[in-house]
């Protein structure tokens, strides 16, 4: 990587921009970068670390920190361009960070965000690559092969830090190491194999958890089957390693003992079911007697009943008879009532249909009913003629009625629209009046408005013009105030200077020596040195009075360029006020922004002006159109009706023949109507009485020849015979209960066991049954012990190839966690393998440690003239403390080996940059060998003497055997004579400068 070219705009301390030519100062390999305290070194180096990174080294770059200068324009954005070549790749990277501006309209500042450009340049033109800050960040970081803290330690050479970290602890070396190389990654490997190794303890340990779980629910199958205070549960814990072997041999003897229990419950259930089976036999055949001896003495008793119940079966068996020949009868009785009811009903209706008929038809009968109502039917059909002609009529009636009520809906429309038409000339004058009036308002609208911005602005103006006045008077003041502190402090100065000069052979004799000779006379002998008189004023005094007058000075200036830019500000603001006063320029931007106010609300109307006069012409023509329609209309109409009025008059003369005396066909129709259903109802009940007498007289001939066939003398012994049909069930019933019951007593009583059994003792069935009981009790309690016995030996058999494939699934886990526990203590450093407790990480970084020892040695030999070597050391640490990034230096001329924590000053400077120098070169190589072109070191030179510098300049000056430029940032008077090309910061009131001296003893800015 070498750098090109630097711009830097209004960052840090620069306020203007500020452009370094890097190649220019490089050709002599070492330049040197000097100027005064504060006046922005250290800026340049931020500058080109942000330029790359896109952030200033992590020092310098504190929370709320602006890297904007406070001596910049507000108008002048920070900015940053470098440009450089990495990876063969001419590039170049602007950047602006986060940063306050003023806003383009009105008063204030807004924030704009970070930008950041990248282009590369093709040997013709440079071409735009990306403006995203990740895509660049991630470009720049593969091309330099580091990151911002390895880029900060390499290239920008901080000689504090080295000399820290020559006095610092491993731990503290250990944290810049791991920065530098990156070593999270081993790290990483640390706390991965202790996660690996909690992880395999937690499962080992829930395994265990779970094989003991197991054996718990072992003891609660087991119950009493293993005798827990002669081999009780072991009571490890998980992780103790004879855990598997007690719980086999536990499990081993519970399912022993569960075994030989069942086997014990086995025979005793088989001697119960023995005895169970006899006293079963025995309750069964104790039942059975007693059944055979209640079946007896019941069948004795029923049969005695149904003896004396005798007399009461002879009367039903009678009954039932008379109503079984009464039930032949029967349909003829229904036949004949039947028949009775009908006649009856039609005597009745003949009676009431002959009582409707007129007096000369009451005794009449079917044939001259049929007559007369032929004669009216034809009558009836003669009206259908008269009924359309009475509905056209009504039709006509209709027609006219709504030919009447449309000719007054159109009178009244055409008088309304007549009314309208005649105001129209009026109304077209008043909405074209209104349009125009909106249009010249529209117009003075504009005017107005071209008039009121010019006014605002002049308003504007004259305030800001009067509150500058304010300024300017407090300005004023204050420049007063500090011109006299100026005056004062100077006036001081001068007295003070003016008293030490007085005294300065005094000052002078205090710096004789001896035997030395005297600056001013050359004298060796000083008999009578002056002595300080009273008051005398030293240096420091007449500095001190200097500094404060150069202070007074400078808020003098300050004062009188804040003075000069607000009577600047307030020329302008006069300028564009004019010679108006702010009270006339409020009260005309009054008033034009009340006319304007007034016009624009007089022109809001003008679309809608302009609008209703449109649909009012609209209205016009649509009206116009309508009154020629409604005349050609209304002549329609009359013709109509005259037309409608003829034709009704010659329906009227036809239907008033027709109606007779009835006020209408249909009534004359509704009269005949009901003449005819008259006479026909008439009829019809003359026929039905005439049918319902002939089937009476054959229902009574039918019913006296049933009752002569079913036994009865008369047609009324019949009708008592009958019974109801659920009484003759009901007697049915009682008599085939009474003939079961003496064919079951029969069988019965010819049974040989039942009259065995009666002559037998009386049984004892519950006494039997109670035996049964008890024993069935007893067998049900030893089944319950056998199959109780049967599932724990399967509860046990089970849990034991449980508890089995648990502990060899474990074994693995055991061997994994034990195998990662070895790995993760020996990174980790607690291993006893660990013989110096070093850590993975500080293993790696002790390596490194020792390359950049290495590389360090050659230069430090150099520098120091062959005496001082770097020597890594990995002894074991005292006490408990890790070991691996001890740190010493050899003593060639004493052969001793120290900490480097002993060095002096000069010595630390020495050992600092040869180890800042052999870090960059291992850094460099662990990065895949980028070139780095460019370094920087920074401060540190003061604390040698010309002989260790010559040699220091010559160490950096053979740099440029790796085609290296080297840049030195320092205070130190005498660089500046022997490096011929150099870089000046040059501090200024309104901000820093930077100046280029060549090789050749060229000054530019």
């Amino acid at each position: 990587m070498r750098l090109h070219r630097l711009r830097i705009t209004a960052f840090g301390p620069f306020a203007e921009p500020q452009e370094i030519d890097f190649d220019a100062l490089s050709g002599a390999g070492i330049f040197l970068l000097h100027g005064p305290t504060g006046a922005g070194k250290t800026s340049v180096l931020d500058a080109v670390c942000y330029a790359l990174y896109g952030s200033v080294p992590g020092s310098r770059q504190a929370p709320g920190t602006s890297l904007r200068s406070d001596h910049a324009a507000s108008d002048t954005p920070t900015e940053i361009t470098l440009e450089l070549t990495a990876g063969g790749r001419r590039l170049e990277i602007t950047r602006r960070p986060e940063q306050d501006r003023p806003k383009k309209r009105g008063t204030g500042t807004t924030k704009d965000k970070a930008q950041s450009w990248l282009r590369e340049y093709d040997g013709e033109k440079w071409a735009a690559l990306s403006r995203s800050h990740q895509e660049i960040g991630e470009e720049v970081e593969q091309l330099l092969g580091m990151s911002r803290e390895q880029f900060c330690q390499v290239v920008l050479l901080p000689q504090g830090e080295f000399a820290r970290f020559l006095r610092a602890d491993e731990v503290a070396r250990g944290r810049l190491l791991g920065r530098l190389f990156d070593t999270r990654r081993f790290a990483a490997v640390e706390t991965l194999l202790g996660e690996r190794r909690r992880a395999a303890e937690a499962k080992v340990r829930a395994g265990d958890e779970q094989v003991l779980h197991t054996a718990q629910r072992l003891a609660q199958a087991a119950g009493d089957a293993a005798d827990l205070r002669a081999w009780p549960l072991p009571r490890h814990q998980p992780g103790d390693p004879g855990l598997a072997g007690a719980i086999r041999a536990w499990a081993a003897v519970a399912r022993c003992s569960a075994r030989e229990r069942l086997t014990v419950a086995e025979y005793a259930l088989a001697a119960v079911e023995g005895r169970h089976a006899a006293a079963r036999r025995a309750a069964e055949e104790a039942r059975e007697l007693d059944r055979l001896q209640r079946r007896h003495a019941e069948t004795t008793r029923r049969a005695a009943l149904l003896a004396e119940a005798g007399p009461e079966w002879e009367r039903v068996r009678a009954l039932l008879d008379r109503a079984r020949r009464g039930a032949l009868v029967a349909p003829a009785l229904e036949l004949r009532g039947a028949a009775a009811g009908a006649h009856m009903a039609a005597a009745h209706a003949e009676s009431v249909a002959r009582a409707e008929l007129p007096p000369q038809l009451a005794e009449a009968g079917t044939e001259q009913l049929a007559a007369v109502e032929q004669r009216l039917r034809e009558d009836l059909g003669a009206l259908g003629a008269a009924r359309r002609a009475e509905q056209r009529s009504a039709e006509i009636g209709r027609e006219r009625a709504d030919l009447e009520r449309e000719s007054r809906a159109a009178d009244e429309q055409q008088q309304e629209t007549a009314e309208w038409l005649g105001r129209w000339d009026a109304t077209r004058t008043e909405l074209a009046g209104r349009a125009d009036a909106a249009q010249q308002a529209a117009t003075l609208a504009e005017q107005l408005a071209g008039k009121l911005e010019p006014a605002r602005l002049h308003l504007h103006a004259a305030r800001r013009r009067d509150a500058l006045d304010a300024d300017a008077e407090r300005a004023s003041g204050e420049l007063l105030t500090a011109r006299e502190e100026s005056a004062a402090a100077r006036e001081r100065w001068l007295e003070l200077k003016e008293t030490r000069l007085r005294g300065i052979a005094a000052e002078l004799a205090a710096a004789l020596v001896e035997g030395e000779p005297c600056t001013v006379c050359g004298a060796a002998e000083h008999p009578a040195p002056a002595r300080p008189a009273p008051g005398h004023v030293d240096r420091a005094a007449e500095e001190a009075a200097h500094a404060r007058f150069e202070g007074a000075e400078e808020r003098r200036a300050g004062v009188e360029g804040d003075l000069a830019a607000v009577r600047q500000a307030r020329a302008e603001a006069a300028a564009v006020a004019g010679d108006a006063t702010t009270a006339e320029l409020m009260e005309l931007t009054a008033q034009l922004s009340s006319r304007h106010a007034e016009a624009h609300a007089a022109a809001a109307g003008l679309h809608t002006a302009r609008e209703r006069l449109a649909r009012a012409e609209r209205e016009h023509a649509v009206r116009s159109a309508e009154r020629s329609e409604a005349e050609a209309r209304a002549a329609a109409r009359a013709s109509r009706r005259e037309a409608l009025d003829r034709e009704q008059a010659s329906l009227e003369a036809e239907l008033a023949l027709v109606r007779a005396d009835a006020p209408s066909v249909a009534a004359r129709a509704g009269v005949l109507e009901d003449r005819v259903r008259m006479v026909t109802g008439a009829a019809a009940s003359l026929r039905r009485a005439e049918t319902t007498a002939a089937r009476l007289k054959e229902a009574d001939d039918q019913l006296a020849d049933a009752a002569f066939k079913a036994g009865f003398d008369t047609t009324e012994e019949a009708a008592d015979a009958v019974l109801p049909e659920y009484e003759r069930s009901g007697l049915q019933r009682r008599m085939d209960a009474w003939q079961a019951e003496e064919a079951m007593l029969a069988d019965r009583l010819g049974e040989a066991d039942t009259a065995a059994a009666a002559a037998l003792p009386p049984a004892a069935p519950e006494a039997a049954e109670a035996y049964a009981a008890l024993a069935a009790a007893k067998l049900r309690t030893a089944g319950s012990a056998v199959d109780a016995a049967r599932v724990r030996c399967k509860d046990l058999d089970g849990l034991s190839l449980q508890v089995e494939r648990e502990l060899r699934s474990l074994g693995p886990l055991r061997e994994a966690y034990e195998r990662v526990a070895r790995l993760a203590g020996l990174t980790a450093g607690t291993s006893a393998d660990n013989e110096r407790k070093m850590r993975l990480e500080a293993y790696v970084l002790a390596a490194r440690l020792e390359q950049v020892a290495a590389a360090a040695t050659v230069r430090l030999l150099r520098m120091s003239g062959g005496r001082y070597t770097l020597l890594h050391s990995d002894a074991k640490a005292s006490g408990r403390g890790r070991s691996g990034l001890g740190l010493h230096v050899v003593d060639a001329w004493t052969g001793s080996e120290r900490d480097t924590a002993t060095l002096s000053g000069g010595e630390t400077f020495f050992a600092s940059l040869a180890l800042a120098l052999g870090l960059a070169d291992v850094v460099t190589d662990e990065a895949g060998g980028m070139r780095l072109d460019t370094l920087f070191i920074d401060e540190g030179f003061g604390s040698l003497d010309d002989q260790a510098l010559d040699e220091v300049l010559d160490v950096l000056d053979s740099l440029r055997e790796r085609d290296r430029s080297v840049g030195i940032v320092s205070h130190v008077a005498d660089l500046r004579t022997r490096v011929q090309a150099q870089l000046e910061i040059v501090k200024q009131r309104g901000g820093s400068v930077v100046r280029h001296r060549t090789a050749g003893g060229q000054i530019r800015a």
